[in-house]
């Protein structure tokens, strides 16, 4: 927010006041309201825990404003857990009503999900929060393609959705109106990819964003909304093909003007000739206060002329007003419609800012595609729902309506299509596992050229020593392994789910990824004289940690504050039981154990597990910085160096040497370093 309320120029801003009070978005008398909540600062949303309005009471509220939090004394130590706890992904600070589209979805893990306008990520992060609801399911069945067209923002939301460590994340870079139709290998056959659940949280003009942003105020238009609409309209109806029967699609704005809103629901809704419906939410998130949505609206021009009906409109406007923008003529087509199912939150109900959701659900084919024959044998559950069969495509596409987007007509042809990418993909590579990135010439790429997503084969000998080390259950879905490298040396060992194994595999050729996957094994470059050349990595340790068999050394809450507050701790530090079990063990990479004590109420009662390293006379973790502090604030420990960021605790300042606390995530050394007896990786005797 703006600390002392906006300058003068929101209280001039006539025009804006005009067109939301003809329009009647506010109930009567409570505009002054609306206008006040408008021009006071936007409080903070924490989602941790005792909101009650979310679910679970997962979330916080403070009204404290940035500048607050960031130069206030007392705060400091509050804003220091702030950063580091978002850092490790325990966090996530987030507008209160920007967590509603998501938590309307209805996730559950077996969902394949599409988040089609994902940048920056905090929506993104919720669906994998809500993928992994069972901690206790390392791979669940589901998976999030979360896609953004802003290369550059793409990678800022791989860091967001890479703190949750998940490996059913993929984040890919297309024009969401054009995002392409994937395809799987379901028994042997190629079948479309349709999905569970679709978040379709589409660019707008950002009205309801003006307690935070300034800008909005100098910059509104009713043209910024015209402009937008089409765009919006096209994103909209390409969710909607790529939808499951059955399946859930929740479209939103942080805009409040009908043009961007209830005219897109109606547009799509009536082309979708009874494919989709609105769901009544009516029931759902109880406690949230929330207006129904419009039923009748007027567009009006940047020059302030109104039309109430597109006969209205001159031909000299037809360029910029189109017919979608309107709502429907037909009484009884309107009131069939249940426009008044969509969701308006209003800033003054519930001091947030101004969001439209409206939920829609999947009937059947959408109309274009009905010519279309539907896969034969699909699943009882319909999770695999598809609506195009890619071995017996149609004889030709069909027509489109009248007033048909462009792009639903894209998608009528997506059979053929896929087929032909099919045929000319490479076999030889996908046999080897290969997925490269997709050929410049079918596809305009702008960004960084991305490496390729190479899966270890069965075979692979780089495997068996791993395999045999960490004694890797029988079960351990070692097809899952990938690399990013097809020449020298393999570096980093990732993994990812089976099904976007899947999908990685059978669209290579049409799909640009930007990230996938979680890492769980780094290269020690003299590893091999421990026997394994790849140790651990913290990141992937929660999802490689249920398939371990050894390595794995149980420890004491003491044993993990010790080995979190000092660099090298000798042995003789640790306890009688932590040094039985590590005398014995061959140098290298090991698990650290933390089981809690229910016998000890006084002690921490969540499990922890982290990576070390066995060195010749002591034991090192490799946890990055504010995972290590997270930790020990959980134990209610103050992490030497924390009370001045960035620097250094006193043990590392005395060896000259720097933490792997002092680096974050990817940031991580690669190898061990020297310890105060014998260092593990430097020569082959140590």
């Amino acid at each position: 927010g703006w600390e002392g309320g906006y300058p003068e120029i929101v209280k001039e801003n006539k025009l804006f006041e005009h067109y939301y009070q003809e329009l009647k978005i506010v109930p009567e008398g409570e505009w002054g309201r609306f206008m006040d909540a408008l021009r006071e600062p936007l409080p903070a949303t924490l989602r941790i825990t005792g909101y009650k309005r979310y679910p679970e009471e997962l979330a916080w509220h403070t009204n404290l404003s940035r500048k607050i939090l960031r130069k206030s004394p007392q705060l400091e130590r509050f804003h220091r857990f702030l950063v580091s706890e978002t850092e490790s992904g325990n966090i996530s600070r987030q507008e209160a009503v920007s967590m509603i589209p998501p938590l309307l979805l209805d996730v559950q893990p077996h969902h394949k999900i599409l988040d089609m306008c994902a940048a920056p990520g905090s929506k993104t992060a919720q669906l994998i929060e809500m993928l992994h609801a069972d901690m206790n399911v390392p791979f669940p069945e589901g998976f999030v393609i979360a896609n953004d067209v802003d290369n550059k923002r793409c990678y800022l939301l791989v860091h967001q959705a890479k703190r949750l460590s998940s490996p059913c994340i993929m984040v890919v870079n297309h024009d969401a109106s054009s995002i392409p139709r994937l395809m799987v290998d379901v028994d042997g056959r190629k079948e479309v990819l349709f999905y569970d659940r679709i978040l379709c949280d589409v660019p707008c003009s950002g009205d309801g964003t003006m307690r935070k942003n300034i800008d909005v105020w100098k910059k509104w238009s009713s043209l910024n909304s015209l402009q937008l609409h089409g765009l919006q309209l096209r994103i909209a109806t390409r969710g909607a093909e790529q939808l499951a029967e059955g399946g859930r699609m929740v479209y939103s704005t942080c805009s409040l003007n009908p043009v961007e809103d209830e005219a897109i629901i109606a547009s799509l809704l009536e082309k979708s000739e009874g494919a989709l419906e609105l769901a009544d939410t009516s029931a759902e998130l109880p406690g949230l206060k929330r207006m129904p949505g419009l039923t009748q609206w007027k567009v009006m021009t940047r020059e302030g002329q109104w039309f109430a009906d597109w006969d209205e409109v001159p031909r000299s406007r037809h360029t910029q007003i189109r017919p979608t923008m309107f709502p429907p003529k037909d009484a009884e087509k309107l009131q069939a419609m249940h426009l008044e199912r969509c969701l308006r939150i209003l800033p003054h109900h519930q001091n947030t800012g101004g969001f439209f959701v409206a939920v829609l659900v999947k009937r059947s084919s959408m109309p274009w595609n009905k010519r279309q024959p539907k896969v034969q044998g699909r699943s009882a559950a319909g999770r695999e729902t598809s609506e195009l069969s890619p071995a017996a495509p149609a004889e030709g596409p069909p027509s489109d309506p009248p007033e048909l987007d462009s792009q639903a007509a894209t998608g009528a042809g997506d059979a053929e299509t896929t087929e032909a990418a099919e045929n000319s993909e490479n076999h030889d590579n996908k046999k080897d596992g290969v997925c490269g990135p997709p050929p410049s010439k079918k596809m305009k790429l702008f960004g960084f050229k991305e490496d390729p997503f190479v899966f270890i084969p069965e075979d692979d000998p780089l495997f068996l020593p791993i395999e045999k080390f960490y004694a890797l259950d029988p079960s351990f879905p070692r097809l899952n392994l990938l690399t990013r490298t097809t020449e020298g040396k393999k570096r980093q060992l990732y993994m990812v789910s089976k099904e976007l194994r899947n999908v990685l595999l059978n669209n290579s050729e049409r799909m640009k990824v930007i990230n996938t996957g979680i890492k769980v094994w780094c290269r020690n470059n003299s590893g091999e004289d421990f026997d394994c050349a790849f140790r651990l990595a913290q990141e992937g340790i929660y999802t490689l940690y249920p398939f371990i068999n050894s390595r794995i050394i149980t420890v004491s809450m003491e044993d993990v504050k010790i080995l979190l507050t000092q660099e090298n701790p000798f042995f003789r530090k640790l306890s009688t039981e932590t040094y039985s079990q590590a005398k014995d063990m061959a140098k290298g990479s090991v698990v650290l154990k933390y089981e809690p004590d229910s016998a000890s109420p006084e002690a921490l009662q969540c499990p922890i597990v982290l990576c070390g390293w066995r060195g010749k006379a002591s034991i090192r973790t490799f946890v990055p910085k504010n995972e290590r502090l997270h930790y020990l604030r959980m134990m209610g420990l103050e992490a030497p160096g924390e009370k001045k960021e960035g620097a250094p605790p006193p043990s590392e300042a005395a060896a000259g040497s720097v933490s792997p606390e002092g680096r974050l995530g990817e940031e991580l050394a690669e190898e061990p370093r020297g310890e105060e007896a014998g260092a593990p990786g430097t020569t082959p005797g140590s």
